[in-house]
């Protein structure tokens, strides 16, 4: 089994620049040996095949292990469950992403207004999860785990930071939720195919959602 990711901490708040972290954890976590780390990329270009081959619905543990030609007791030992497997499907292009955001060039990255970069960071998550869509989906983790997944808790630290130079004063805990929400894969899937609605007039919702977030609220007579 995986080793369970650390709980968000109770009665603390986001405070700083996000770290990165990576998407897996345990048995997948770095600095594996030589071996180990072969056998795990053996592993997921397997997986990735399966995916590009049969699609999603159709990878399970047991068709890795015949595709890889091992156990599967050696695949449950390297990534804990199906869900573990395919978020490190997902590990490459997440710590690609936590780069740009954290240290890339502006908008999304340092150097541009703290609005800029959300308006930047959410369009790429919306892309991001638009193009892997069913990958997404059936990665995501169960309800007790869903905001408190590394993934997650960097994105949402990052967004509060964000929020917190852009409108000082303002819940940025909470409005964070509210943006994160937005972005959420089950929300994307609803819209985009079974309302049809095309990308870019997601990307446009967003764009007024932050741009409305961010605006000076006037003071009350």
């Amino acid at each position: 089994m995986s080793t369970p990711l650390p709980p968000f901490p109770r009665g603390q708040e986001p405070s700083g620049a996000p770290v990165p972290l990576e998407l897996t954890v345990g048995p997948a976590a770095p600095q594996l040996r030589a071996d180990a780390a072969r056998n795990r990329a053996r592993l997921l270009e397997a997986a990735t095949r399966l995916v590009e081959e049969h699609g999603v619905a159709n990878v399970t543990m047991e068709a890795v292990a015949a595709a890889a030609s091992v156990g599967k007791g050696t695949v449950f030992r390297r990534f804990g469950d199906r869900t573990g497997l395919l978020m490190a499907l997902l590990d490459h292009t997440e710590q690609q992403f936590q780069a740009a955001f954290l240290s890339g060039p502006p908008p999304l990255g340092p150097g541009a207004a703290p609005a800029d970069r959300l308006h930047a960071f959410g369009c790429r998550v919306l892309r991001e999860i638009h193009d892997r869509l069913d990958l997404y989906l059936a990665a995501e983790p169960d309800a007790s785990r869903r905001f408190s997944s590394a993934p997650y808790r960097v994105r949402f630290t990052h967004v509060v930071m964000l929020l917190r130079e852009a409108v000082p004063g303002a819940d940025g805990v909470l409005l964070a939720q509210t943006l994160m929400g937005y972005l959420e894969p089950a929300l994307i899937h609803h819209l985009t195919r079974q309302c049809g609605m095309p990308l870019e007039r997601l990307e446009s919702g967003w764009h007024d959602l932050v741009k409305r977030t961010t605006c000076p609220v006037p003071d009350r007579p």
